[in-house]
């Protein structure tokens, strides 16, 4: 079935959908992994948005359930160059067009991924929609220049656990995660290290130290961090708990807790999403290869240098990847420590983190 992709700069860009027959709209992004779609697909951070993969062959090990970061597929939409009909992997479970049908999600093939990641680099990312033959392209063009960004909403609410959650672990430590939208793997990870109780983004902080919490992890997420729902709820409840309890931060939870201290945000040109993205610790001048998906970073100038130092640094463009708190026991970095691009490099944070909670 034929299908196009549409983006308010007036580009169409015509192939072959699959998954779900249906139209979706969304802000278009990029991706530059060359595996990890099923963690990618299946990620809250990308949460009303088309995901693009730039390698041009996307499926070829099918999905494994086992490695999905949340229980559905987070992406409004996705497109690549080519989707694998042929997966070839012992632990596939479906493939990727299956996987997208089972959660009603478009995607179209056959696109010219590499001149659309161009695209989104010269002019910044776009809205954009995902339509089939049958439907207009005018006037799909006009709903997506007149609709709202996807990041007016509050994309956090849509993510979050409504309820707590507990998950094992040594149970000598308790860890609380607020959930902005958070990846299993960050649960995964601390659980190495203690009992996690997963929380909804918008608890108190009187509902957080009732969970006697030696430190608590602020999750990744979707959308605007000064998006005024959070700013009155979760930025909120992280000042109330600055020098209570240690605090550490990842992706979104870096830029509340930023936020959190009278920082401000700005929303980059096309983002940081793959998993090869330099960053240098400051501190030992080491580089470390990461893995990223966020469309906001934390201004530097907008920090008091009386409390925070600058930590880390992406070597890409300069901007902020790490902060740490010269008093108290609060640090975060804007990538995710919690992947693997390779060699495991980033564990150590956790590790840090673990050496700073209470008892």
């Amino acid at each position: 079935m034929e299908g196009s992709l549409v983006l308010e700069d007036g580009t169409v860009v015509r192939g072959a959908m699959f998954g779900a027959r249906r139209m979706a709209f969304g802000e278009l992004v990029f991706n530059t992994n060359m595996t990890g779609y099923t963690e990618a697909l299946t990620d809250p951070s990308y949460r009303g948005q088309i995901l693009l993969m730039t390698y041009p062959l996307i499926g070829n090990y099918g999905v494994d359930l086992g490695a999905r970061e949340s229980d559905q597929i987070q992406v409004t939409g996705f497109v690549v160059r080519e989707a694998c009909p042929r997966p070839s992997h012992r632990d596939s479970e479906v493939g990727v067009p299956e996987f997208l049908t089972q959660n009603r999600i478009p995607g179209i093939q056959g696109a010219d991924t590499r001149m659309l990641a161009i695209r989104i680099r010269t002019q910044g990312t776009m809205k954009a929609g995902l339509v089939p033959a049958t439907a207009d392209v005018d006037d799909a063009l006009r709903h997506v220049r007149r609709m709202a960004h996807p990041e007016r909403r509050n994309l956090v609410a849509e993510v979050s656990t409504r309820t707590s959650i507990e998950y094992p672990g040594p149970a000598r430590r308790t860890i609380a995660v607020v959930d902005c939208g958070v990846k299993m793997n960050i649960i995964r990870e601390a659980q190495l290290h203690a009992r996690v109780v997963r929380v909804p983004y918008d608890s108190t902080s009187e509902a957080i130290l009732a969970l006697h919490p030696d430190g608590v992890i602020v999750s990744n997420g979707p959308g605007d961090p000064a998006h005024p729902d959070l700013v009155r709820t979760t930025v909120h409840t992280m000042r109330e708990l600055a020098g209570r309890v240690p605090l550490f931060g990842i992706c979104l939870g870096h830029q509340l807790l930023a936020l959190a201290f009278g920082g401000r945000t700005f929303k980059l040109k096309f983002g940081h999403r793959g998993g090869n993205q330099p960053v240098k610790d400051l501190r030992t001048g080491r580089v470390y290869i990461t893995s990223q998906n966020h469309g906001f970073a934390v201004d530097p100038e907008s920090l008091d240098a009386s409390e925070f130092d600058v930590s880390h640094v992406n070597l890409n463009d300069g901007t902020v990847e790490g902060l740490v708190h010269r008093a108290l026991p609060i640090f975060s970095v804007q990538y995710h420590p919690e992947a693997r691009p390779g060699p495991w490099d980033n564990q150590y944070l956790f590790r840090d983190f673990v050496a700073t909670l209470r008892g």
